[in-house]
């Protein structure tokens, strides 16, 4: 299970997670005036279903729908810029979900995803993947003109200041993971992570590489250097969700 988990993230998602992920996004997304309104997205005003196989879908579907959101206007510029969009055969209820896949698409440096056995096919999720490999190399040629237009080595340099700064800011926050006590005891998580070489560290300003410390407040939430958060999120502690990062 360990290294499904670690394939999906690496080679993108199951068809269920792109589906929720554009739900989500569909209640998120930007809405800009008449006169700058370049792609429609269907209807808006009915709360979503959201069914969840797992917390890990439920955390990668909400990271995708919001990483979409924030690159929202790069996303349309070059969804417009390749003529991808419009297009006739994808109606505007599927829009979210192309521009979520399209986001992950180019996360994924227009590499094809990697599909599961135990993965259901959805049907809409096929023909937006189908569309968008049919597009692959204008997409990554808009994408290449979008960065120079912006003098932007990555897509995060296109992002307005405030944006990077949050990020950044973000970026240097501890993460915060909580312990799932009707699954794992403390001490045994204490214990399994002292068995993968993790140090317990008496408070947050002594963190550092594989070091932890126990918050505070709250004895079943732990707190790790934020530069770890691949290499947790592979742990068989949080595949087995016994480790949930908030």
């Amino acid at each position: 299970q360990k290294r499904t988990m670690t394939l999906i993230a690496k080679n993108g998602y199951r068809d269920s997670d792109y589906i929720n992920a554009a739900k989500i996004f569909q209640g998120i997304y930007t809405k800009k005036p008449k006169d700058r309104t370049l792609m429609q997205y269907g209807d808006d005003s009915l709360t979503p279903v959201l069914t969840f196989k797992d917390e890990y879908s439920q955390r990668v579907s909400y990271e995708l729908a919001f990483s979409a959101l924030k690159y929202q206007d790069l996303l349309e510029e070059i969804l417009l810029d390749s003529s991808a969009y419009p297009c006739q055969s994808i109606p505007d209820e599927l829009t979210s979900l192309l521009v979520v896949m399209l986001y992950d698409l180019q996360d994924r440096k227009f590499q094809a995803r990697e599909i599961f056995d135990e993965d259901e096919p959805v049907a809409e999720v096929q023909q937006i993947e189908c569309y968008l490999h049919s597009f692959k190399t204008k997409l990554a040629g808009a994408l290449a003109r979008c960065r120079i237009r912006h003098d932007a080595v990555s897509i995060k340099s296109i992002l307005p200041e405030s944006l990077q700064k949050q990020e950044q800011r973000a970026s240097a926050l501890p993460l915060c993971v909580w312990i799932n006590t009707l699954k794992i005891s403390i001490q045994d998580v204490f214990s399994d992570l002292k068995k993968k070489g993790f140090t317990r560290a008496e408070s947050m300003s002594d963190l550092d590489h594989y070091t932890y410390c126990v918050d505070q407040h709250c004895h079943d939430v732990l707190m790790f250097p934020p530069s770890l958060k691949e290499e947790l999120l592979n742990l068989d502690l949080f595949t087995d969700c016994k480790l949930l990062l908030q």
